[in-house]
């Protein structure tokens, strides 16, 4: 099931998060994110763009938000996304899913471009991101450092 996150997800999305924020260059972050940061993340983005989760018998199972893309007005019609599935669940359609029913809350917005920063080479998010139309639009080289290397990111872009 999809749904809007709830303050009460954030030890769930905590978790799903962190495992990426330990273990891997796919979020830029360094430090584990508390529950208490996480809820005034959740409540900060909810106030202007939508928030859903994954749900299934076990609990939250993914999560994925629209974000501003820049903050400048002229951007307004452009939005980022972000998207995570707990670890070990990928491939189980979680994020086609959460990625459909995003795109759909893009398009009742208003939005008319949609773009994705990843880390290159993340496979999964890339299948994900072609799936649903996105065009890999180029990169920047080196442009974060995380576990003694240099990471090279990503741009996509999806015009609705």
């Amino acid at each position: 099931m999809i749904r809007r996150v709830r303050l009460a997800d954030a030890p769930a999305v905590c978790d799903i998060y962190n495992y990426y924020v330990r273990n891997t260059c796919i979020t830029p972050e360094e430090e584990d994110i508390t529950c208490l940061e996480m809820e005034n993340r959740i409540a900060g983005i909810t106030k202007n763009f939508p928030w859903l989760v994954s749900e299934e018998d076990n609990g939250v199972t993914g999560f994925a938000y629209l974000h501003h893309y820049v903050a400048r007005s002229a951007y307004r019609f452009a939005v980022e996304d972000s998207i995570y599935i707990k670890h070990g669940l990928t491939g189980n359609d979680s994020g086609s899913r959460l990625m459909a029913a995003l795109l759909d809350e893009a398009r009742k917005m208003g939005k008319h471009s949609v773009v994705a920063l990843m880390e290159r080479g993340n496979e999964a998010s890339e299948a994900l991101h072609r799936k649903f139309g996105f065009k890999d639009i180029g990169h920047l080289k080196e442009a974060g450092f995380k576990f003694d290397k240099w990471v090279d990111v990503s741009y996509w872009q999806l015009i609705l």
